[in-house]
């Protein structure tokens, strides 16, 4: 009878330490999204300090109930039931010592985030208190700010026209390869016996060929007007 209440005791006290494991990693991921957001505050939120709390007391929870396991498993006197409360025992112990690692980790995380930003800050309020009291190193400034993007958009437009000059210097050269290369095909071909009058011939038929077309159109018109 006292083994049954014992191994209830010990369901019941496992299952409690795996819930709150489990709201553990969920408060965990909750409290991990606030060193990433853009601005973060110079300050912890409300919101921020309320999570932290509650993480700090889930683990003591989570620590109190791992303590009473151990206590219970040390009570008991089945070697075979022990060794495999022990290795959960074990493993609940490991799951407590990593998130306990986990919180400082992030606790840091969010300091060095806020501190950073704190830093930048309080370099911009500098930058601004010193051009705010001293008018003429601001006019410096936005002057020197001026001939930079001055100098930028200078050095776009000459990288534009160098382009364009590369490009129509490419042009002139397949202009001049092209007319070389017709240069070469005209004294292939008069080189070549007989070339000259087979194109003189090929002319003087498509001219024949013209004017023979051309009768055929006319003679045609005149029958047309003739019969109506």
């Amino acid at each position: 009878m006292a083994a049954t209440t014992g191994n209830q005791g010990w369901a019941q006290l496992r299952q409690q330490a795996r819930s709150l494991e489990s709201q553990t990693e969920s408060l965990f991921h909750t409290y991990s999204q606030y060193s990433t957001v853009s601005n973060i505050p110079p300050k912890p939120s409300k919101e921020e300090r309320e999570t932290e709390t509650k993480l700090e007391d889930l683990l003591k929870k989570r620590e109190t109930v791992v303590d009473q396991l151990g206590r219970l498993l040390d009570s008991e006197a089945s070697l075979t039931s022990s060794a495999l409360k022990q290795n959960n025992l074990s493993l609940l112990r490991e799951k407590l010592a990593e998130h306990r690692r986990d919180l400082g980790r992030l606790r840091s995380k969010l300091a060095e985030a806020r501190n950073r930003a704190n830093l930048l800050s309080n370099v911009r309020d500098d930058i601004e208190s010193y051009r705010a009291n001293n008018p003429e190193a601001a006019e410096a400034e936005y002057m020197l700010d001026e001939r930079n993007r001055i100098d930028n958009s200078h050095n776009m437009v000459d990288s534009v026209l160098s382009q364009a000059y590369a490009t129509n210097e490419s042009f002139n050269l397949q202009r001049e390869t092209l007319a070389s290369i017709n240069r070469r095909i005209t004294l292939a071909a008069s080189q070549v016996p007989g070339i000259n009058t087979l194109i003189g011939k090929i002319s003087a038929r498509k001219r024949r060929d013209g004017i023979i077309m051309g009768g055929f159109i006319a003679f045609c018109f005149v029958v047309f007007f003739f019969f109506l």
